[in-house]
Parts: structure tokens; sequence; C-alpha cells
């Protein structure tokens, strides 16, 4: 029986699929759902699903795997579960990347990583034998897990919140908002592999331990970790970002400016319209929030919807995004408190914060 070891990332694929969280997914996509999802963010069967999850495999790899035969899969030298193999599969990377990213820019770091992937794909349905335990293991929860907490604090709404970045109040505007709307909130930022610059797990849970012990309310609020990379695919990642948070339970996601999006590649509110095309379709409410940025003349948290200045006094706006904090952070700049709680800095004093290089 052919054995195929796992990297980390490949691991967690293989650990969320298996654990249902990108469900309707209960393998590596073959080739057909691989091109549909491609070309139509569709599966076969009709369901949306936007981005590719996928096996990849060097040829030295390809050649060792016989479809329609299992395939036992190790991670760290523990076996962990099986694949039993579809199909083997090739595509035009540069193609793919177009069509999924927007762009086939290797400066991209999504498509970076999917150069950086082997070039053969298998597919096929996945058996979790041994969970490896997460190095979060007090934040992480399964789908079922999450579900259950849920049903335990009696929340019939939960919209979910997605972050890579350390809580600034833009952040914090937007699920104080969701909370007005829903009996619960979810903060699930996602700690898997990143790209040089982004926050270390560690920072990102510090901070928001410090937000939701400080300033929200105790039985509103459930703070989680999410163990899958990130594409940096924006709009396609936005509706990712909402099944995944469906499939731990969520009724609501919220998805504001560029979500998921990195540089100039996505427009400020492209993911807006991308999970409009799907409404009705994903069994989960959109909240599609705008802005927010600190206004001087309202001398608040504010978005274009609320406030005239943006337009008609622009030089009292200072725009708060996750980019701007870090830069300013990783320089050792002072972050004013209309954007970034004192008491959130406090609680990264002596941490590293950022990752070094490019994970996979």
């Amino acid at each position: 029986m052919a054995e195929l070891s796992l990297n980390q990332r490949q691991y967690l694929e293989f650990e969320k699929i298996a654990l249902g969280a990108f469900a309707p997914l209960e393998g590596f996509m073959n080739e057909e759902e691989f091109r549909g999802v491609v070309e139509d963010m569709r599966l076969p069967s009709g369901e949306p699903f936007p981005l590719p999850v996928v096996m990849d495999l060097s040829a030295d790899q390809a050649q060792e795997v016989t479809p329609g035969r299992e395939v036992v899969l190790v991670f760290n030298g523990v076996q962990v579960g099986r694949l039993v193999s579809a199909d083997l599969y090739q595509c035009d990377k540069p193609s793919v990347a177009e069509k999924v990213f927007g762009t086939s820019e290797e400066s991209h770091p999504g498509v970076a990583h999917f150069y950086r992937m082997g070039d053969h794909f298998v597919g096929g349905r996945v058996h979790l034998e041994r969970r490896v335990t997460p190095d979060f293991i007090d934040y992480e929860t399964t789908p079922a897990e999450t579900r259950a907490h849920f049903r335990s604090m009696g929340w019939k709404t939960v919209a979910g919140f997605q972050t890579r970045n350390v809580p600034h109040r833009a952040h914090e505007h937007l699920q104080r908002l969701a909370l007005e709307r829903c009996e619960g909130l979810f903060i699930q930022p996602l700690v898997g592999a990143k790209k040089r610059g982004d926050y270390l797990p560690n920072a990102i849970l510090t901070a928001y331990g410090a937000l939701v012990d400080q300033f929200f309310p105790a039985n509103r609020v459930f703070l989680g970790v999410l163990t899958t990379a990130m594409r940096y695919a924006g709009p396609r990642e936005a509706v990712f970002h909402a099944m995944i948070r469906r499939n731990y339970g969520c009724t609501h996601f919220v998805v504001g400016r560029d979500h998921a999006g990195v540089g100039d590649y996505y427009g400020k509110y492209e993911a807006h319209e991308l999970t409009r095309r799907f409404d009705g379709e994903l069994g989960i409410t959109i909240l599609r929030f705008y802005g927010p940025f600190y206004c001087r003349r309202c001398d608040g948290v504010v978005t274009e919807r609320s406030c005239p200045h943006v337009v008609s006094m622009p030089e009292v706006i200072t725009e708060i995004s996750g980019t701007m904090i870090r830069d300013a952070l990783a320089n050792g700049r002072e972050v004013g408190r209309e954007l970034l709680r004192p008491e959130i800095v406090k609680s990264l004093d002596g941490l590293k914060l950022f990752i070094d290089d490019d994970e996979d």
C-alpha cells in the first residue's frame, strides 16, 4: 500500500475535510471537482464551492499512487489516516491561478504558494484515524464541538468573524455591529500558514484574549481558532470563509472591506458582490459591512454610510487597516488609542509579533 508523508499544510487540509470544516467536501478534489470549482465555483452536484482543496504530489510521489487504491497518510511519523485515490491529474498552473486569484503574478502570495506546490494532484475520499494534537489546543474546537457550545449557550443566531490580525478599533466596531444583530459572536482567527509579515498566532490570541476579557460580555462571545492556511484569494476566499463558519454552526458571517485581500489585487468591496451571487445558497447569512474608519469631526469610528465627512472633509478621516497597524507596530511607532486600544498594545509587550518567512 502506498504511503504519503504530509507536510503541515497538507495535514491541516486533510484534518479539516475529515472533521467537516470544509463540507460538503468528503475528500480532496478529483479532477472533475477541481475543474468545476476553478471555472464556475461549483461542485459537480451544483453546490457552491469557491476554492480548490487539493492534495499535491511530486512526480515521484505520483508514481507510487494507483487510482482506486488506498493510500496511507502519515504526518510527523504518525499514521493519521487514509485516502482512497480516485484519480491523478495535472493542470495549467498560470491559467488556474488567473481564474482563482485574479492574477498569475508570483508576487501574489497565494499564487506563489500554488506554484511551489507539486505539479500532480490526487483526488479521493479521506478517513481520519488519528488527530495530531494542535499547537493551540486551548482554543481549537471541531465543528461538532463548536455547534455544541452554541447550543449550550442557548444561541439561536451566531455571527462568525474571520481575522488574521490583532484586533484594531475598526474590527471591534464590526464585531459590535454583529452582536447587535445576533445572540452570539464567534471570533475565529486563522492561525494556519501565512505569509512573511503577518502576525504570529500567539500575538493574535493574546491580543484577542485581552479584548474579549476586558471589553465584551462573557456570555456573548466565543474565541476559537481556525488552523488552515490563508489563500489571499479575496472575494473567493470570503465565500470560502463563510462556508467554513456555517459548518462550525454560525448563522451569520461578517464580510467587510477587502476581505482576505492582499495588496491592490482586489476591489474594496468586491467580496460583497461575489457573496451576493450566492445569496440563498450558502446556508448562512452574509453581514456586509462598510468601512470603518476614524473621523476626527465625528469623534468616533464610523463608515461612509454614516459619516458625511469622508467626502466633505477627507482631511479628518484616518483609515484603520490591518496593514497600517502592522506597519506601525513593526516599526515601533505609537498607535493612537482611537485606532488600537492601549490594552491591546500592552498585552503584546515582549512578544514576537510577526512571521519572518513565508510558511508552507
